[in-house]
C-alpha cells in the first residue's frame, strides 16, 4: 500500500472499531431500560425497547457491512485481520445481547399489569441485570485497550449471573401451586435466562480480546456452566 492509501486503511478500520464498541452504548441503554420495565412491569416502556432495537440493528448491519468491504478490498493480513475477525464476532455479540433485551421486554406483557410478583425473584433479576450491565462495560473497555486481564475477569463475573440464575429457579420451583403465580415465575424464569446469556455473551468478547492479544483463539476457563 502507499503511505495515503495505507493511512486511510487505518482510519476506516479504526472507525469501525469505534463504531462496533459504541454499539455496546446502545445495548447498556436497552439493558437499563428493560430492567426498569421488569421492576416496574412497565408494558409501554417493555414495547419502546422492542421498538427501539431497530438501532442496534442497524449498527449492527453497518459494521458488519463496513469490516466484509474491507476484506474484500484491502485484503489484510496478520495482525490487522485478526483484529477484523475479532470485530465481526464483537458486532455479533453486541446485536445478541440487544435480542435478549427486546425477548425479556416481550414477556411482561404476557403477565399483565399487575402481576402476582414474588419480591425476592425480582431483586434477582435485578441483580443480574446490574451484574450484566458491567459485564457489557468491562468487555467493552477490556476490547479497547486490549487488557487480557480485565477480559478473562468476565469468567468471575459471569459466575455471579451464573448463581443468581439458579436462584432464580429455586425459587420458581418453591412458590407454590397457584396458577398466576407460577404462570409469572415461569415467564421471569426466561427473564432471567435471557440476562444470564448476555452475560455469556460478554465472556465471548472477551475470548476475543485474548484473540487479538495473542493471536490464539480458546474458551475461558468455566465460562459457561448449566443451570
Amino acid at each position: 500500500m502507499t503511505d495515503k492509501i495505507r493511512i486511510q486503511y487505518q482510519e476506516e478500520l479504526n472507525h469501525l472499531e469505534a463504531q462496533a464498541l459504541g454499539a455496546f452504548d446502545l445495548v447498556v441503554r436497552a439493558l437499563d431500560r428493560t430492567l426498569e420495565a421488569i421492576e416496574h412491569q412497565d408494558i409501554q416502556l417493555a414495547e419502546l425497547v422492542a421498538a427501539d432495537d431497530d438501532r442496534i440493528d442497524g449498527r449492527y448491519l453497518e459494521t458488519h457491512q463496513g469490516l466484509i468491504t474491507l476484506l474484500a478490498t484491502q485484503s489484510p493480513v496478520a495482525t490487522d485481520l485478526r483484529l477484523i475477525s475479532a470485530l465481526l464476532h464483537v458486532i455479533k455479540n453486541a446485536e445478541r445481547m440487544g435480542d435478549q433485551c427486546v425477548n425479556i421486554c416481550k414477556l411482561i406483557p404476557i403477565v399483565g399489569h399487575e402481576p402476582p410478583a414474588e419480591e425476592s425473584m425480582v431483586r434477582r433479576i435485578l441483580e443480574m441485570g446490574t451484574q450484566a450491565r458491567s459485564q457489557i462495560i468491562q468487555a467493552k473497555t477490556a476490547f479497547a485497550d486490549r487488557d487480557e486481564a480485565a477480559a478473562q475477569d468476565l469468567v468471575r463475573q459471569d459466575d455471579l449471573i451464573d448463581q443468581l440464575n439458579r436462584e432464580c429457579f429455586n425459587l420458581a420451583i418453591e412458590i407454590g401451586d397457584e396458577h398466576d403465580r407460577r404462570e409469572w415465575a415461569m415467564t421471569m424464569l426466561l427473564a432471567a435466562r435471557a440476562i444470564e446469556r448476555i452475560g455469556d455473551n460478554a465472556v465471548d468478547v472477551g475470548e476475543q480480546v485474548a484473540f487479538v492479544v495473542t493471536g490464539l483463539f480458546r474458551e475461558f476457563e468455566d465460562a459457561s456452566h448449566p443451570i
